[in-house]
């Protein structure tokens, strides 16, 4: 009995082996007989989680993982319908696609902590005039690691064709069969994919407010396909789901706001406004000094001789300084997909500049820089300037800073046009729009500031005497290039000021002064900022207390940007701390002008009843109040007052008010909703008319 059981734990142990050893040799064989379709898959895969690793960071996570993965096989799979000596061509012509897309998004992501989208395509001549910026400002070498892929590719190819392996496959591989295993592969990992997924993950996937977020959960393929998919969309949104739009639109603004007063109502009405379009001004500027002297002086002292909002933020999204020209204008959100001033420019939107045409004044717009760039000969159109003095066509171009005519002689020949404008009209509204402070930062400032970002600080040598030092500090670094900048446009505005004062322009005139975005720094850029010892001209430890560690919140925060209004009289001064957004900027200034757009989603903040806080909703889903700041990739809150405590229920308010508000700006933006909404109205009220 012993000897008959041990003979059959043998033979089991024989068959294992066997088994085992088949199946060793028939994935050995089928690896063999498919070597190009693995190198493509590899390669994909590697591209992905690189490009993860260098922006994200959340290499490890299951769900990206899967995603990726599924996305390779479910594509390569339909390599098979074709001959092997064809299928090369296929899996290269992938190749390329998957590195372009890594590519480009590790370039994007270092500039704008942010992935690229297909909707980019249509305003990317606008990136011809930037050219420069783009090369200093986000190319890296690291950019190019991703070009493995189609190398590694084209070697595998070359290798196989000179030892005849398409010959030899072209005899036992069955393309069909082949195809439908792959198929059932990829679907089986897409199967384990979908179950890591909530319905919350789903909702974020069509909505795609974050790409940050998309990118961490469903990985580099599965985001660009669906970028792909909801920027096509995006171009036939207007033929679709328009009932459910103007439901949606007609719900929210059911209950007809009432126009509130309050004691800054009509102070300025029938003044002239002059708005100032200060490029890459960031709120920390006029704080921020070297050796005793202010980066920004200037602004300081209109600062505290007027209005200043000191918790004023920017919603831009791709669109930048567009996306601010039009949230300021509009008091609408940007568009989820695209910029407005190139995709959808040619709707009616109200706006500041029409609603004071209305009242009677002339209303322009001025710019140093091709008329073209960002479309804004056609958008400012659409918003209602009479007439757009840009570029050569209005400018001698006898002084160029950066990208184009400097903010000094851009300003000193504005002042001659104004001039001419108000001999010819009563009223008028301006908007002068800065750009020598435009990114890329570099030695280029040299050559228009001398403003030096050294530190300066004292030492006792041996002799027991105090002796003056200087170390480099700023000097040399991007942060310190754009403080040189910043300085240089704030003398530029201080010169403005001046001459308006000496043309007589100044005496019956509002000024208002917004910064259409922060530098667009990356966060460790500020690190030498903050923690720098000269004495040993270095970076103090980490575990120094006073080491100040940069985080995603306080780089986000950081990013706030100074909103001023001014007149010369210093009549109204005062300093708002409340959080404001670019959206609450026409309901509040619209009320000291005597104007009101019922279809704001902003709010006048001087209309805030007692205890109620304003929410600044981003377009990618954040939003903030006085007391915390919320993140939607983290999904987490930062409170910005450690004492404060927030109840659950307030974050989730806060939250659904977010996305409440950026679906209603979508819909009018992609639907030109108001046009026709008031349409409609209005031709209701005319049968009524008709029928009495």
């Amino acid at each position: 009995m012993r000897k008959t059981k041990g003979n059959t734990s043998l033979s089991i142990r024989n068959k294992m082996k066997n088994v085992l050893l088949s199946f060793f040799c028939d994935m050995g064989r089928y690896i063999k007989t498919n070597i190009l379709f693995f190198t493509f898959v590899i390669t994909s895969f590697i591209n992905a989680f690189l490009l993860r690793f260098v922006t994200v960071k959340n290499i490890w996570d299951l769900s990206p993982i899967l995603a990726d993965i599924a996305v390779i096989l479910l594509i390569g799979s339909f390599g098979y319908l074709l001959k092997p000596k064809n299928q090369f061509k296929y899996f290269l012509f992938f190749s390329i696609l998957f590195t372009l897309i890594c590519i480009v998004n590790s370039v994007y992501y270092n500039n704008y902590v942010s992935f690229a989208s297909f909707s980019l395509l249509k305003s990317s001549t606008q990136l011809l005039g930037v050219t420069d910026a783009v090369v200093e400002n986000v190319m890296e070498l690291k950019d190019f690691v991703f070009l493995f892929q189609i190398v590694v590719l084209v070697l595998i190819h070359v290798l196989l064709k000179r030892k005849g392996y398409y010959t030899r496959i072209v005899q036992i591989e069955i393309g069909k069969e082949r195809l439908l295993n792959t198929l059932v592969v990829g679907l089986i990992v897409l199967g384990f994919f979908i179950s890591t997924l909530t319905s919350t993950d789903i909702g974020r996937l069509n909505k795609q407010w974050n790409p940050n977020l998309i990118m961490m959960k469903f990985g580099a393929y599965t985001y660009q396909f669906n970028d792909l998919f909801a920027t096509l969309k995006s171009e036939i949104n207007p033929l679709f789901g328009y009932d459910e739009a103007v439901k949606t639109f007609r719900e929210y603004y059911s209950v007809e706001k009432e126009r509130q007063t309050n004691e800054y109502t009509d102070i300025f009405k029938g003044k002239n406004v002059l708005v100032i379009h200060a490029e890459s001004i960031q709120n920390f500027l006029l704080e921020t000094s070297f050796n005793e002297e202010y980066v920004t002086p200037t602004l300081r002292k209109l600062a505290s001789e007027g209005i200043y909002f000191s918790n004023f933020h920017a919603e831009e999204s791709v669109g930048t300084s567009s996306d601010s020209e039009f949230t300021y204008s509009t008091s609408l959100l940007p568009a989820s997909r695209g910029t407005v001033f190139v995709n959808y420019f040619d709707r009616d939107y109200p706006s500041i500049q029409k609603l004071l045409k209305k009242e009677g004044y002339y209303v322009f717009s001025m710019h140093g820089n091709n008329c073209t760039f960002w479309n804004r000969f056609q958008a400012h159109k659409s918003l209602g300037y009479d007439r757009f003095y840009c570029h050569k066509e209005s400018y001698t171009l006898d002084e160029k800073i950066g990208l184009g005519l400097s903010d000094k002689s851009f300003f000193r020949q504005s002042t001659d046009i104004i001039k001419k404008i108000k001999e010819e009209h009563n009223k008028f509204y301006g908007t002068l729009i800065m750009l020598s402070n435009h990114t890329p930062f570099n030695d280029d400032g040299q050559a228009y500031s001398d403003f030096e970002v050294t530190k300066k600080y004292t030492v006792t040598n041996e002799e027991g005497v105090e002796e003056e030092k200087v170390a480099p500090y700023m000097e040399g670094t991007k942060l310190g290039y754009y403080f040189k900048s910043a300085h240089y446009a704030d003398e530029a505005l201080g010169e403005f000021i001046t001459q308006l004062d000496e043309a007589g322009l100044l005496d019956d005139t509002v000024l208002v002064i917004y910064g259409d975005h922060d530098a667009k720094l990356k966060k460790a850029e500020y690190n030498r900022f903050y923690n720098y010892d000269p004495v040993a001209d270095d970076l103090i430890a980490e575990d120094d207390p006073n080491y100040v560690n940069v985080d995603y919140y306080n780089y986000e925060l950081n990013r706030s940007v100074p909103l001023i209004i001014w007149t010369k009289d210093g009549k109204y001064q005062k300093k708002v701390e409340e959080a404001m957004g670019m959206i609450d900027v026409l309901p509040t200034l619209g009320n000291m002008l005597g104007i009101y757009n019922k279809y704001a989603l902003g709010k006048d903040i001087f209309s805030l009843k007692e205890g109620e806080e304003n929410v600044v909703v981003f377009p990618d889903g954040n939003w903030l109040t006085n007391t915390m700041y919320y993140s939607r990739s983290k999904e987490e809150v930062k409170l910005l007052n450690a004492e404060e405590t927030v109840s659950p229920e307030q974050i989730e308010k806060n939250t659904e008010y977010a996305e409440q508000l950026i679906s209603i700006s979508d819909s009018i933006i992609v639907h030109d909703l108001i046009k026709k909404v008031e349409e409609e109205i209005n031709k209701g009220v005319k049968n009524e008319t008709k029928k009495t």
